[in-house]
């Protein structure tokens, strides 16, 4: 099947948010970026089906933006998408109306995934697998596009490959078909990127990367890849046990859940390095 052109969610919105970073911080931290690469020495990694995405190319220049992390170690350890986090100054997770400045990404270049650390810890963590569910199995996507809590149903289709640009190595991800939203709407699902997907087993299989409004497609990072980068941080040593889905109605109670205990939050990308100031972000899921 040949390549097929995806929007991503990066731009689409206009500004919807403005948070005032922390105000004691006179002189924030340095935000301190590492790369993670596997593939080095470079290889070819294992073409999985002959199912590919393009994805629109990055903006020439980095924008405050918005998107979703969710958290996977108590001690501060939050994953991602790797393009909310690319080419900014600083970087706040969402606690109590306020963007709170994080101080380290480790950001993956063998998938669209970025782990944060510092600055916020959180009571609850969730599971992660690093095994791909079955084609057909529902998905449950969760995050904020648009800016708003939204619960996504979706089925696997299966793996498949994905470039953001045609100078970059292709991407392993999981391409899902969207079948459902809580609550009910068609507009685009800029902001949901970074957010967890779910299995139907409970585990987190994933991080919400892309999306298409037309076809109705999510791509989400490779479960694999999402591990290669958790483990190489060495950041989270969290092992929260995984219970199944029950039904759709369980998936929105524990979403809801996870939203009150703040394991699931709005995370900003702001590209000014001077002083503090109102940053507006836009969705760049």
């Amino acid at each position: 099947m040949g390549p097929r052109r995806f929007g991503c969610l990066p731009g689409l919105l206009g500004i919807i948010l403005a948070l005032l970073w922390i105000s004691e911080v006179t002189k924030p931290t340095p935000l301190h970026v590492e790369a993670f690469d596997p593939r080095t020495p470079r290889r070819p990694m294992p073409q999985w089906s002959d199912e590919s995405f393009v994805i629109e190319e990055r903006a020439e220049a980095p924008a405050d933006s918005m998107g979703t992390t969710f958290a996977v170690d108590r001690e501060g350890a939050w994953l991602t998408a790797e393009h909310v986090t690319h080419g900014c100054t600083r970087v706040g997770i969402e606690q109590g109306g306020f963007a709170r400045p994080v101080s380290r990404l480790v950001e993956s270049r063998e998938a669209d995934a970025a782990l944060v650390r510092g600055g916020v810890a959180s009571d609850h963590a969730l599971p992660l697998s690093d095994q791909m569910p079955p084609p057909g199995s529902v998905g449950y996507h969760m995050g904020f596009p648009a800016g708003e809590p939204t619960l996504v149903i979706s089925e696997l289709i299966g793996a498949a490959r994905a470039r953001r640009s045609a100078g970059e190595e292709t991407q392993p991800v999981l391409a899902w078909a969207e079948h459902a939203r809580i609550p009910m709407g068609d507009g685009t699902l800029s902001g949901i990127s970074g957010g967890p997907v779910f299995a139907e087993d409970g585990h987190v299989v994933g991080v919400n990367s892309a999306a298409t409004d037309r076809r109705g497609r999510i791509l989400t990072t490779a479960p694999d890849a999402m591990m290669r980068l958790v483990v190489a941080s060495r950041a989270v040593s969290d092992r929260p046990v995984a219970y199944p889905f029950l039904d759709i109605g369980d998936a929105r109670a524990r979403f809801e859940s996870w939203l009150a205990q703040g394991v699931i939050r709005r995370i900003f990308c702001d590209v000014d390095d001077g002083p503090e100031r109102l940053t507006a972000g836009r969705p760049k899921g």
